[in-house]
């Protein structure tokens, strides 16, 4: 027998399931639909363990980073007491590279989120206001993009000088126009809506009307694009450390192992290439793990 099923029913199961997903609200819908996606559950996870690591790393490393022996420099991965071998001056690479991990994390998620911060205010300024607020923040920020954003914070960097905070502090500068123009761009959309002029017609100020009305329609897609600039961070940063501009030595980070170790490649290719396979994995875990909020997001209420 084949079952019929009329186009009434049909449009009535559509419209439950649309219902039940708004009654259990917007978030809740975003959440079950990111765990229902297997490579975003297995980059969190990843990501999660590598935190944990870096977090944990004076506790778990089996040696202290800063520490080597001459005699056992360069040892092959899968020496007996160094699981990962050893770098050019007999240090353990696997306590090295959870080490490292604290500092190349943090370089890739401050500088976001600084200028998440930074350029969402400014975004929501630019856009709610227009006019010549709009043209001042929006033709400065213009001016960044006049400059590739690798040789922007090279330039800054080397202004600066090297060292963590400037590399933070430039980092910041390069990502907080783009994030700010996204802002602006959202934010113009929104504010001519039904529901924000009729916020205004009730007699509601600006302030009011962009912390209750706006800010919760921008905040979502400037996050998502947010995120997907963590890997772009991550490599800048791993950029700047390579090249002498960020973390200085003896300090770990995946990037100035890299540069320490280039002259080994001929010798021990396989431990030469460690620090940039960790940062090949997580950028690659926060790019997955941002196309999948921004699927989950892609919901029209």
């Amino acid at each position: 027998m084949t079952s019929m099923t009329s186009p009434g029913a049909k449009e009535n199961f559509a419209l439950a399931a649309e219902t039940a997903a708004v009654s259990r609200g917007y978030w809740t819908t975003v959440w079950t639909r990111l765990v229902r996606d297997p490579v975003s559950v297995g980059c969190a996870l990843v990501l999660l363990l590598m935190v944990l690591i870096a977090v944990f790393a004076p506790w778990l490393a089996p040696y202290d980073p800063s520490q080597g022996t001459m005699l056992k420099r360069l040892s092959p991965i899968g020496t007996e007491g160094h699981w990962l071998g050893t770098d050019e001056l007999g240090r353990d690479m696997l306590s090295r590279l959870m080490h490292g991990g604290q500092m190349s994390l943090l370089m890739g998620l401050m500088p976001v989120f600084i200028a998440f911060l930074v350029g969402t205010s400014l975004g929501l300024i630019a856009g709610f206001f227009g006019g010549w607020i709009n043209s001042l923040i929006m033709r400065t920020t213009d001016v960044f993009f006049a400059f590739p954003a690798v040789l922007l914070a090279i330039a800054i960097s080397g202004a600066l000088g090297a060292g963590f905070v400037n590399a933070i502090i430039s980092l910041t500068l390069v990502f907080i126009p783009p994030i700010a123009r996204v802002a602006e761009s959202v934010t113009t959309s929104v504010r001519n809506l039904d529901f924000v002029e009729a916020a205004r017609a009730s007699g509601a100020g600006n302030f009011t009307i962009i912390r209750v009305h706006v800010l919760g329609n921008v905040l979502g897609p400037v996050f998502i694009y947010a995120t997907s600039l963590v890997s772009v961070c991550m490599i800048l940063a791993a950029g700047l450390s390579f090249l002498g501009l960020g973390v200085r030595p003896p300090v770990p980070e995946w990037g100035l192992m890299l540069n320490t170790l280039r002259q080994s490649i001929y010798i021990q290719p396989w431990i030469s290439v460690l620090p940039g396979l960790m940062i090949f994995i997580t950028s690659l875990c926060f790019n997955l793990l941002s196309d999948g909020l921004r699927s989950a997001m892609d919901i029209k209420r």
